[in-house]
């Protein structure tokens, strides 16, 4: 089972499973740069709050594509 956190950066987070799954849901709230400097530094939670989007809503969107 996936355990994505808040607290994860972002490149980890790619890694918990299924990683296309994973970026089409961070791509789907805008988060386009996974390569970039940012996904190496930043956490998911970090990367919500810039986004404007619920970070709990994300990482349970997370949690289960990386599962699919």
């Amino acid at each position: 089972m996936a355990n994505i956190t808040k607290d994860m950066l972002i490149s980890e987070a790619i890694r918990q499973g299924n990683s296309e799954a994973i970026a089409e849901v961070l791509m789907g709230v805008g988060m386009h740069c996974l390569g970039c400097a940012f996904a190496r530094g930043e956490t998911v939670g970090q990367a919500a709050e810039v986004h404007g989007v619920d970070a709990d809503d994300l990482v349970e969107k997370l949690n289960e594509a990386a599962e699919s």
